[in-house]
């Protein structure tokens, strides 16, 4: 059975972060782990309070899972510290497995920052380079590639600095681009492709950063070639707020397991 290993920050609600990537892992029937980065007090209206974990305590999380259980894919989200992403970086070329997905979590749905101003240089000098594919929302891009964001044409500039970076691939998700269509721009350092899907107007969209990332994990681990998990984690993710659930009063929760 293929695996994937999640390095995020857990979500007390459930609909982002951590539990996410594993209800994720788990429609795509893919077996889960998790290294907790830090814990959050958080529901569907916001985040109320955030611990993070120690540094030795992660990395003992992720020798714990390499070493017994294996990994066939990896993907990143809230690392919060400068600390934390520097050395989850170093980590990173020593597992055993060529797909490293990152998600630059940077802010929460409800606006709460998730990751240190101070924490930004580490994550585009040292991070980004690990990426086999970094999914950015179109404002986490403006902050890598350090230029506004307010056209397709400048999401592929962005694209194109971030790639600059190190990454093998850059997906911007065009949730916040001002288009008709969300469309989700792929650059791969040779050619930019469009993913276009129609904007879904609902109130089920928290995690679902997390939850692509997390679909494009699960596809490169099961063997997909990298634009098809992309253009799969679109369709999943799409789906998965068309089916989402009726609870909490704010950002509610995704449909993850709407293919049973």
């Amino acid at each position: 059975m293929k695996t994937a290993l999640t390095i995020a920050g857990s979500d007390s609600g459930g609909g982002a972060g951590i539990q996410a990537d594993l209800k994720t892992f788990a429609a795509h029937g893919v077996y889960g782990t998790c290294a907790i980065t830090a814990v959050t007090a958080q529901n569907t209206l916001g985040v109320e309070a955030v611990e993070n974990l120690s540094v030795k305590l992660i990395v003992a999380q992720v020798n714990a899972i390499v070493d017994d259980i294996g990994v066939d894919a990896v993907k990143t989200g809230m690392l919060a510290t400068p600390e934390i992403v520097e050395r989850v970086a170093t980590l990173l070329p020593s597992l055993p497995t060529p797909h490293i997905v990152v998600d630059p979590v940077m802010v929460a749905k409800s606006g709460a920052r998730l990751l240190a101003e101070e924490a930004i240089d580490a994550v585009r000098r040292m991070l980004l380079p690990c990426a086999t594919v970094v999914t950015p929302n179109a404002m986490e891009a403006e902050v890598l590639a350090k230029i506004e964001i307010d056209s397709l044409g400048s999401a592929r500039e962005a694209a194109r600095r971030i790639y600059d970076l190190g990454p093998g691939t850059v997906v911007i998700k065009g949730g916040h681009i001002p288009t008709a269509d969300a469309v989700d721009l792929v650059y791969d350092g040779h050619e930019y492709l469009e993913l276009r899907g129609p904007r879904l107007r609902s109130r089920h969209t928290h995690g679902t950063g997390c939850t692509f990332a997390a679909a494009v994990a699960a596809n490169l681990a099961l063997g997909l070639p990298t634009p098809d998990a992309i253009s799969g984690a679109k369709h999943y993710v799409a789906q998965a707020i068309r089916h989402g659930l009726p609870l909490g009063s704010g950002h509610g929760p995704l449909g993850h397991f709407w293919k049973r």
